[in-house]
């Protein structure tokens, strides 16, 4: 008799503790590898938040850039409510992501300093699925390859998102289908290059936002909002983020830190989904 029982405990829901290998929760999560990427390079104890912090940002990264690229194929095959869906788990999402700044939100100049110099040339613009993330925004730069060079895969999967439609790109393109008057320009652009603003895009979100608020391109317009407004609070996040650590002196990896991030927060992406709103 176990001595569970022999103390009358209920033993009916005790779980499966024995296992020939790994654990089914650690052959489904990867714990294990998770949990072993920290290779810090200083003794500072502020750094293992730092680089464990990065890390979940990647992983997120990832996670909405297949929501966006969910939502984009629905988008091309006239599925509006599945990408809309896709659209609303990648606010809540975001929201997480945003909330990542937190751990590093409060960090002095000497605290980021006593870590800093393990960067090296690392730096936040070199990540690769944050440009994926852009890129699925409408924010191309074949520039933005450059640093990915000595990596292949990587950059092949830049390369192919570089020349493929946004996701703001296919969902002009839905509203030409559904008879909006979207401006052959736009349509046939190159969607290599960083989208432009367009008076007549503006015009037709205007009609959109001053007609039925229920109707399916309208809560698709919004869901995109939703979207927009966290990219943003994203970057401004960041931005003070940096400017509290490192105020305006140059950032890792040669970048103009807070000048380049204030240039960046400035910024709206699906632009006229904003300016619209002033005319309606």
């Amino acid at each position: 008799m176990s001595h569970d029982a022999e103390h009358g405990a209920d033993t009916t829901a005790a779980p499966h503790l024995d296992f020939a290998g790994t654990t089914p929760y650690e052959d489904y999560v990867q714990a294990d590898v998770l949990t072993h990427l920290q290779h810090l390079r200083s003794d500072d104890p502020g750094e293992m938040v730092f680089l464990v912090t990065t890390q979940v940002m990647e992983l997120w990264f990832t996670v909405i850039v297949h929501e966006w690229e969910t939502a984009a194929r629905a988008v091309a095959a006239d599925d509006v409510p599945v990408a809309v869906a896709a659209l609303k788990r990648s606010v809540r999402e975001l929201e997480a992501l945003n909330a990542s700044w937190r751990p590093l939100s409060g960090l002095t100049p000497a605290q980021f300093n006593s870590y800093r110099s393990s960067l090296g040339e690392g730096s936040g613009f070199q990540s690769a699925m944050y440009r994926r993330m852009e890129f699925l925004l409408g924010d191309k730069s074949a520039s933005m390859l450059v640093p990915h060079r000595g990596a292949p895969r990587v950059h092949a999967e830049l390369e192919k998102a570089l020349h493929e439609p946004s996701l703001y790109d296919e969902v002009l393109r839905l509203l030409a289908r559904r008879g909006h008057r979207i401006p052959r320009a736009v349509l046939n652009r190159d969607v290599s290059q960083r989208y432009e603003p367009s008076p007549e895009v503006e015009a037709v979100w205007t009609a959109l936002y001053a007609g039925d608020e229920s109707a399916e391109l309208a809560r698709l317009g919004e869901a995109m909002t939703d979207v927009a407004e966290l990219v943003w609070r994203w970057r401004n996040d960041h931005l003070v983020a940096t400017r509290r650590a490192m105020g305006s002196k140059t950032g890792t990896g040669g970048s103009a830190g807070v000048a380049w991030l204030e240039k960046r927060a400035q910024k709206n992406v699906f632009p006229e989904l904003w300016t619209a709103r002033s005319h309606v």
